[in-house]
Parts: C-alpha cells; structure tokens; sequence
C-alpha cells in the first residue's frame, strides 16, 4: 500500500518512426516530472525493393521497455493512467495468445507477429489503389494506410496473412499486450487512419470491405479517442497491476494538443514528415473527400478536428540530403562523419540568406498523398548558386514552400490562425528551417525550444483526464 501514497502521476509513450519517449507529467500541473527516450533502430533492409518499408515490432518493443525502465522507480510506482500513442496508418499482424511472452525479468518478447508496414510503405501504386473500392469517408486512401496494406496482403501474399488474426498499428499491439487483450481496440483516430472508416458515422465500411474480399476480421473494435482501453494485467516496471491503459493514439492528434495554446494557433510539426494543422470550429463536420485537396480533416478530441496539411517530405529530406553528400564523400576516398556534415550544411545554409539565392528546390522524393505520383526537382542552376551553402538553404527553403503550397498563408489568415507554434525535432534543430518559416508565411513563429510540446506530452495529458 505505501506505493500507492503521495502525488499522482500519469506516464505518456509515444512510439514514433525512429525513436520511442516515455514521459511522466504531473496531472495537476502539467508539469513534466522525467523523461526518457530511446531510438528504436528498427528499420528492416528489405530485399524486395525500395517500395518495402518495414520495421522490426521486436526492436521497438525492446526499446519502449528500455525507455520506461529509466524514468526513475519511485515515480513509475505513483503512476496512475497511462497514455501511449504512435506512428498513424502503419498496420502489423499477430496471433492471439502467441504474440508474446514475458521473460524471467517480467519483460515482454514479442513472438508471434509480422513486421511493422509503416506509413513510409510503397507497394500500394496508384495502378494498385485504383482497384480498390471507393471508401465511404471523407479521408482520401493512401499507400501505407493500413487497410490498403491488408488489401495488398491478401492479394498477393494470401498465405502470408494465414498465420495471423489480429492487426492493429504498432500502438494497438502495445496496448494489447499490455492489458493483455483477446481483441485490439482501436481509437477513432486510429481508424481514420487505416482507411474506409466513416468518422461521422463512428463505424468501419464493412459491407464495402467484404464485398471486395477484405478479410475484415482483422477490423478492430473502435472506441472514443478518450476511452480507456483497459489495465495492467502485473507489474510493469514498478507501474501497479490495474492502472488503467487508455486506447492508443494518433502522433500527430497527440503531439498537437500540448502544443496548441489558443484556437487562434496553428501548430507545425516537422520530424520525419511534417505536418501543418489548425483545430476547425465546434460543429464543424467533414464533407466528401476531394482526393486533389491537400488538406484533410482528422478526428482529434472531443468530437472536433483537425485541418491538416500533412506533407511526407519533412526532415527526412534534410537526412537524405546528408546521407548522400556521406556515400559521396565515402566515393571520393574521404570519411566524414554523419554529425560533421549536418554541423555544417547548417552552419553554411545560415549564413546565406532567405533571398541570397536563386536556385529552386522541389524537395518532394515521397511525392504526396495527393499527388503519389510527384517526384522531387532542380531549377534555375546556374554557376553562382551550387555552392554548398546555397543548395542546403534552397532545400530548407524548397521543405517550407512545399508545405505552404499544401496549406498557405492565405489559408491559415482565412481560418483566423495568428499565429504558428512550432514543434519537432527537425525544426527545432534547424534554425534555417525556422528562419524560412517566418520568411514564407509572414506569422509569428513561437517554437517549443524546451522540447515539451511533443507526441508523448499530449498522450498523458490525454490520459489524465
């Protein structure tokens, strides 16, 4: 009983692309009591090409626990809710009751389950999604969208998808397995972001699914965004048996709520993609989807949501430009080290300003959802522009200007928006990134510099309501 005595605590996960964090808030004050966090190394090297992107459930289970594990014992066993949220569309698969086990350290092994097909997966062409059924949803349908990954998987892998009976994102399984469910449960978030699910209506477009030879039993059940999903079923890492597990969330949904001070605020949010958003109007309700539009509308609390531009080229651009100038340096006989060469692309982008240079950037190499078929390219080259400087400053510049071609200025002006809150790690590390959003959209710009406004912050903000 003497671990249950003193403060409350509520513990936040956010399980995200690259890296999981594990926050603990207090739920009074908001404060953040710790927090750890851990990269999941998870990416898998595919043999069958580069439209494969999948990643390890193993590895990333391994480093959530590790996450959790280093926040400090004495404030896990207060811990009284927990929140976990994660990267959206992406879909694995596993077998009730062999999915995992614990270990003699009371530590869960996952078993039984499927790589992780991620958001960033490729195999659903735009020849292929043109066979799929048309949704009953005002959210368009996407390569990397979980039912457009189980649609792939049943036609051409039908064996594969044999050895399992139960989906989820990777958040689903985290929470399964921790509450030790027989089925997942999934949030309205959650299924917006798989496809052929009606927001308004709160129900999967099952008769449509099965029509066209959709194995829906892999559908989970869907519950409010706010629900909890169920308890600890031991001990976990000192966290008492019963604390209750909320439904997992969507990043983005989570990362924006601790992040929006005022409705008046739009919050962006640059990391591997990137994502531009405003809360609608209370009542507001989405129409039917205009698969040309780059902004969509997605569920976020309290039956309101969220207009977004969410644009697949964010700071993984920035980390492909760099991996690039390594192989180069690594061709010409030369080593230089990743964090060399972003100390000074960005050091020299810096020093050239917004206007100093004339060369164009179209940074899009994962085209767009509303455009999947967009490739990425160089204007306006001349002899006095291809300096290193000005190409990294015209590639910040050609990220923001993608982004304000989804959603712009005009846009966010229209909607009331005074003002961008900025979030992330590729923008907060990125003072060019910084300097060309304020350039382009002409808003003052607050960014979260103490790193708190993020995914795991906003799942236990979540959770301790």
């Amino acid at each position: 009983m003497a671990r249950n005595c003193g403060r409350r605590f509520v513990l936040g996960i956010d399980v995200g692309t690259t890296s999981v964090k594990a926050t603990i808030i207090d739920p009074t004050t908001k404060a953040i009591i710790d927090s750890q966090w851990r990269q999941t190394q998870a990416e898998k090297s595919c043999e069958s090409g580069s439209l494969v992107n999948e990643q390890d459930p193993s590895r990333i289970c391994t480093a959530l626990q590790h996450a959790v594990s280093m926040l400090k014992k004495e404030q896990l066993l207060r811990v009284s809710a927990i929140g976990i949220c994660g990267q959206m569309h992406g879909v694995v698969l596993w077998k009730c009751r062999e999915a995992w086990s614990r270990n003699d350290f009371r530590r869960y092994e996952l078993e039984n389950t499927s790589q992780l097909i991620t958001w960033q997966d490729l195999r659903c062409s735009g020849e292929f999604l043109r066979t799929l059924p048309n949704p009953d949803s005002h959210l368009r349908l996407s390569t990397g969208h979980g039912c457009a990954t189980l649609f792939w998987l049943q036609r051409n892998m039908p064996e594969f998808i044999l050895q399992y009976d139960r989906a989820g994102t990777i958040q689903d399984l985290v929470v399964t397995m921790l509450c030790e469910l027989n089925q997942p449960i999934m949030s309205v978030q959650n299924a917006a972001s798989w496809g052929y699910f009606n927001t308004v209506k709160n129900k999967w477009n099952t008769k449509i699914l099965r029509k066209h030879g959709f194995p829906v039993h892999f559908l989970p059940e869907v519950r409010e965004s706010d629900s909890v999903a169920g308890e600890l079923v031991e001990d976990w890492y000192g966290i008492p048996q019963g604390t209750p597990v909320m439904v997992a969330l969507g990043d983005m949904q989570c990362s924006v709520m601790p992040a929006l001070q005022d409705e008046h605020d739009a919050v962006l949010n640059i990391s591997t993609s990137a994502q531009l958003s405003f809360i609608m109007p209370e009542g507001f309700t989405p129409s039917t989807s205009d698969p040309s539009s780059p902004i969509e509308y997605f569920p976020y609390f309290g039956g309101r949501y969220l207009a977004v531009a969410a644009s697949l080229n964010g700071g993984n651009i920035m980390a492909s430009f760099v991996r690039m100038l390594q192989q180069w340096t690594h061709m010409l006989g030369l080593g230089v080290p990743e964090h060399k060469i972003w100390d000074v692309i960005l050091s020299i982008a810096e020093d050239t300003q917004c206007n100093d240079s004339d060369l164009i950037i179209v940074p899009t190499i994962y085209g767009e959802r509303h455009r999947p078929e967009q490739k990425a390219c160089v204007t306006n080259i001349n002899s006095q522009n291809v300096t290193l400087g000005k190409v990294s400053r015209a590639l910040c510049r050609g990220v923001i200007a993608n982004l304000h071609s989804m959603m712009s200025r005009e846009t966010l002006v229209r909607s009331g928006i005074e003002r961008i809150v900025g979030s992330g790690s590729a923008l907060l590390k990125n003072r060019v990134l910084q300097e060309e959003v304020k350039y382009q959209y002409r808003l003052p710009l607050e960014l979260d510099s103490n790193g708190t406004a993020d995914a795991a912050t906003g799942a236990a903000l979540v959770a301790r309501s």
